[in-house]
């Protein structure tokens, strides 16, 4: 039995779809044991046995075997959290594609995907982490999809790649598959793969956000870390995370937290490699980071969430964290 999850979130294009055709999407999440409710919340991960039988159920219900195809046209950027930030700041789809190999587990732990460069080509694999896991084809087809779309809105909506190979068997009517990808297609193959050109993937992408490409990566680098088994840093991060709209909290604030004296608390982050106020600092740096990402959330809120005592004070730390003021970013992000 696999222990691997999805985000929550992942499926909210799925609901998405089956609400399109007037099918009873919160009837299938219940058979399926998942709950609705965890849609909205970014942290929230479903079990992948459980997403899995959510695909099978979405079939039947729909008749649609196609139905993860047509799913990935609602995902967006956004569904990748931290990364699909990260995709859109890259500068070529060589950067875009290495950002997910490194990162996917941001959005999801059960597939691993493998990037490499063979002569002429890049070869994109969607593997699955191990033996036993296993993941539905439906969720294959959309992961697939998504990509393709994806490099379309960076090179134009005739782009297509060099082939694609899927390992599920080849449905009754392919025609949804050869109309999306507009490529070769082997069914039944022996692993999940897209094909690109190599120039295609090194040429310079000139829609590019302005989003700065650092404070991405440490988002993306600290997100990455929340997956790893729990450490002193991360505690402390936590227990920050959790008082900073309270205000600033003290080394002695965390340590009182958590149940330990403050020499204790030096002690244990310096073993891992930090120190109290250059944690703190990253902590507010991330959080600021995220907190842009909506746009109804004024400076003004977002500095006292992150213990500023004004806006003023807050934007004066962002340009530090970044050389961008505030609003520079969160129009960076809408570009």
């Amino acid at each position: 039995m696999t222990d691997a999850t999805t985000p929550a979130s992942w499926t909210r294009a799925l609901r998405r779809q089956l609400d399109r055709l007037g099918v009873d999407s919160l009837a299938l999440y219940s058979a399926a044991g998942l709950d609705p409710a965890w849609l909205d919340d970014p942290d929230a991960r479903y079990p992948l046995p459980a997403t899995a039988r959510l695909w099978q159920l979405a079939v039947e219900a729909s008749g649609d075997p196609a139905i993860g195809l047509r799913a990935s046209r609602f995902v967006s950027p956004s569904h990748f959290h931290a990364l699909g930030y990260g995709l859109v700041a890259s500068d070529n789809l060589r950067e875009v594609f290495e950002r997910i190999e490194r990162y996917h587990q941001v959005v999801g732990d059960a597939l691993t995907p493998v990037l490499q460069r063979e002569e002429e080509r890049y070869a994109f694999r969607l593997l699955a982490r191990d033996q036993a896991t296993v993941i539905a084809a439906e969720a294959i087809d959309a992961f697939a999809a998504i990509y393709v779309r994806g490099c379309r809105n960076r090179l134009g909506r005739h782009y297509a790649p060099l082939a694609v190979s899927l390992t599920r068997p080849e449905p009754l009517d392919p025609s949804p598959w050869r109309r999306l990808f507009r490529a070769p297609i082997t069914f039944g193959a022996a692993e999940n793969r897209l094909e690109f050109a190599l120039t295609d993937f090194e040429s310079h992408l000139d829609d590019t956000t302005t989003l700065a490409p650092a404070p991405t990566e440490t988002v993306l680098e600290t997100t990455l870390g929340m997956q790893q088994p729990l450490t002193w840093e991360r505690r402390v991060r936590n227990t920050i995370e959790l008082s900073l709209p309270l205000g600033l909290p003290s080394a002695e604030d965390i340590a009182q937290l958590l149940n330990i004296s403050l020499l204790s608390l030096q002690r244990q982050l310096a073993n891992e490699g930090w120190r109290y106020d250059s944690l703190l600092d990253e902590c507010r740096q991330n959080l600021a980071l995220n907190y842009l990402r909506d746009p109804e959330c004024s400076l003004t809120h977002i500095g006292k969430r992150l213990g500023f005592d004004d806006a003023g004070s807050f934007t004066r730390a962002f340009k530090r964290w970044t050389g961008l003021s505030p609003g520079q970013f969160r129009n960076g992000l809408c570009l």
